[in-house]
């Protein structure tokens, strides 16, 4: 079975996996499904979708309309004013047949001006907090991708005191030295705070370029069980990091076998070998 820990200062006890549900993005009824229940029988407790991901909050919906929700459901709102992110909010609960998300969260909050819009007078973060206070969240968060995203992420925290993060992070971002340096200080941030820290793009290979895309995701993934071993591997070896699932259901059954197995994390040595023999590449530019 996969780990928990405390997702942060909410008390819930989630699994060290979170699903990712931009995996259900697109797919048959019956696949969400089949995805769902083998993360559910994983001991995965925690998923985590998006206002933007496709059809994934519908595809998730359907199944707790005939279930019941997982026991933390998380979304996130990509709208920048107030108004628009409350409706975006209502939206997606009536997509999930719920009444109440324990998370919502502030999507890829990273341009200079749509943060300022986001956190400033009349922004998305207000329609956050009226939800909240209105019961139909529990908790607040904000996301991000890209270099900049860590330093983005400690100067949102200083404007509010979100609940979690949610940014890229594996060994390949870890070796560039100034997302290296952000992100320590994120996570001393976060970890004083009791702030929770989510991870993403751990299983990136190399970005797709010119090559033909044979996964549903942003970059050509780590497809080897071995190779998904080390990688899922170095991030749970961080103690309080959580790893959602990469957006392509074919790969969950080997990111839950890999979490399932985890006992150490692999040495910079080891990980730094698979990157030269792979010739793994950032999916970020300089």
């Amino acid at each position: 079975m996969i780990a928990k820990h405390a997702f942060g200062r909410t008390e819930h006890m989630s699994s060290r996996i979170l699903f990712g549900a931009a995996a259900l993005w697109d797919l048959p009824q019956a696949d969400a499904d089949a995805a769902i229940e083998l993360a559910l029988a994983s001991g995965v407790n925690h998923f985590d979708t998006a206002a933007s991901y496709g059809n994934a909050e519908i595809y998730l919906g359907n199944w707790i309309s005939r279930h019941a929700r997982p026991s933390f459901l998380a979304t996130k709102t990509e709208e920048r004013t107030a108004d628009k992110a409350y409706d975006s909010i209502r939206r997606s609960l009536e997509r999930l047949h719920v009444d109440q998300v324990d998370l919502i969260q502030l999507h890829n909050l990273v341009d200079p001006t749509e943060w300022q819009t986001a956190m400033g007078p009349g922004g998305a973060l207000e329609a956050a907090i009226r939800a909240r206070e209105e019961g139909l969240v529990r908790f607040i968060g904000v996301t991000g991708h890209g270099l900049t995203v860590a330093a983005q992420h400690t100067k949102a925290l200083e404007r509010f005191d979100f609940d979690s993060v949610l940014l890229p992070y594996s060994y390949l971002m870890w070796i560039n030295e100034q997302y290296r340096s952000d992100f320590l200080k994120l996570f001393e941030t976060c970890k004083q705070r009791n702030v929770a820290v989510q991870t993403i793009k751990s299983l990136v290979h190399t970005p797709w370029g010119d090559r033909e895309h044979t996964r549903n995701t942003w970059y050509r993934p780590l497809e080897a069980q071995a190779d998904i071993d080390l990688a899922v591997h170095w991030v749970l070896g961080n103690e309080g990091l959580f790893l959602n699932s990469a957006g392509d259901i074919n790969i969950l059954p080997l990111v839950l076998d890999a979490a399932s197995r985890f006992e150490r994390k692999p040495t910079d040595a080891v990980m730094q070998a698979m990157v030269e023999r792979l010739e793994m590449q950032s999916l970020f530019a300089e």
